[in-house]
Order: structure tokens, then C-alpha cells, then sequence
């Protein structure tokens, strides 16, 4: 059963309750649910559109499938710990700006923010929760854990119809989170499917969020090409943390 047709029938079962059912609470009341809206067309018409929800809610399932859900609800802005360090403070302050004014600046060349250096330092935290505040006000983000999806993409590599729908839900996404980026060792593989990924969001102005122990000239040993297209999209947004008195994980 396709998509539309399971939407179809999704709607008339709720629009037409059992007698005496308690009133339906839906999280989208535009589509009710379904993904879809009909709207009329200029040719009189009626069309099924797809509901601005479906972003969102498929972003929710990329997440789910990353397995980092449950840290996803907890991890935010309020719960991450400054200690009163002016690192970790001007990092929270940065991400909070990046959020604010990320209306403005989505299409711009320099709309990307890159969280580098020492391990623990709440990196992804801070990632994750600018995910959530972004998602909570509608913008679709895509999680990317690195080393999990090039490993997909590379066992993938030979079925070409496999490899591009894997690819495309990372060029295609609205805000693209990669988790953890160069985690592990690199191949020259490594470096064509990145290659791939940000030089596409590059030539269209689509944001990225990234999280990695490398630093900026790590980056540009890696590739430079992909190094110096990252830099640039992150330019102002570029917040390095250094010191093992940063890791949460040994305090």
C-alpha cells in the first residue's frame, strides 16, 4: 500500500471516529497526522500535498534509528554545565547565538558551526541541543554519526541505486549534524563520500553542524578541499575547546 493511500484511509478513520470515542489529540492539526494536506489546485482539482510536518517527522526517525533518541530529549542548553569555564561558556553562548539568528543567516555562505578539540568537553551536547531547539521551532535537522554512516555508505558503495538514497538523505537535509566527524581511521573512500557530502551542501548554501576532536589544520591534512569548504562555511563559528580539565568525563 503506497504512502498516499495509506494516508487516505488513515484520515477517514479519523475523521469518522467509533460513536462515543473521545476527541482525537493530534500533534500535527493541520494534516491530522497524516502527512498529507488536500488542497485544491488551479485547475479545480483536489491534490494531496505533503504537510510541512513530514520533515520533522522523518528527521524524529533518523534520529530514532541513530540511536541517540533518548539522549536527543535530555541533552540541552539548560542541562549543559559551564562549570564556570570560559571556554565551555563562550561555547554555550555561541550555540545559543547560532540558533537565534539562524533565520537570518540558513542561506548564507557562512551558516554552518563547528565544536573541535579536547574529548568530553560536551561537543555533542551542545550539538544535539541546538538540534532540538532548531526542530522545535520546525527546521528538519539530520543526524549523522560519522563513523556509523560511512561505513553504511561504503558497504553500499557497489549498488549505486543503494549508495545515492543512502547519500541524498545527508545532501538533501535541510540542517545536517555530523556526529563525531574523521572518528576512527581514514581511507581515501572516507574522503570521496565526504567529498561528496559537503561539497554538495557547500555549493548550495545548506548548514552544517559538526562535532570532532580534530581541529581546523587536522582538517585540512585530512582533505583541503573538504577542510577548507568546512572552514569557511563555519567562519565565525568555529569554537575550539582545549585542556583536559574540559572532560567531563574524568572531573
Amino acid at each position: 500500500m503506497d504512502n498516499e493511500l495509506a494516508a487516505m484511509i488513515e484520515r477517514i478513520r479519523r475523521e469518522h471516529p467509533p460513536n462515543n470515542s473521545p476527541p482525537i489529540q493530534y500533534e500535527c492539526p493541520k494534516c491530522r497526522d497524516t502527512g498529507f494536506i488536500n488542497r485544491t489546485d488551479e485547475n479545480g482539482y483536489e491534490v494531496a500535498y505533503r504537510c510541512e510536518c513530514y520533515a520533522i517527522r522523518q528527521a524524529r526517525d533518523m534520529m530514532k534509528r541513530s540511536g541517540i533518541s533518548a539522549e536527543f530529549q535530555k541533552k540541552t542548553f539548560d542541562n549543559f554545565i559551564t562549570k564556570n569555564n570560559p571556554q565551555l561558556t563562550n561555547a554555550k553562548t555561541k550555540a545559543m547565538q547560532y540558533v537565534e539568528h539562524f533565520g537570518q543567516t540558513e542561506h548564507d555562505r557562512y551558516n554552518s558551526i563547528m565544536f573541535c578539540g579536547q574529548v568530553g568537553a560536551g561537543k555533542t551536547h551542545l550539538g544535539t541541543a541546538i538540534c532540538g531547539e532548531l526542530m522545535n521551532g520546525g527546521v528538519a535537522v539530520i543526524y549523522m554519526a560519522y563513523r556509523n554512516a560511512v561505513t553504511k555508505l561504503k558497504q553500499n558503495i557497489i549498488d549505486e541505486e543503494g549508495y545515492n538514497k543512502e547519500l541524498k538523505q545527508y545532501t538533501s537535509a535541510r540542517v545536517l549534524y555530523i556526529d563525531d566527524l574523521l572518528k576512527g581511521r581514514l581511507t581515501e573512500t572516507d574522503i570521496n563520500i565526504m567529498y561528496e557530502i559537503v561539497n554538495y551542501r557547500y555549493m548550495n548554501n545548506m548548514p552544517i553542524i559538526i562535532s570532532t576532536e580534530k581541529g581546523p589544520n587536522d582538517l585540512l591534512v585530512f582533505d583541503e578541499a573538504i577542510g577548507s569548504r568546512l572552514i569557511e562555511m563555519c567562519r565565525g563559528n568555529i569554537i575550539q575547546l582545549q585542556g583536559k580539565e574540559l572532560n567531563y568525563r574524568l572531573s
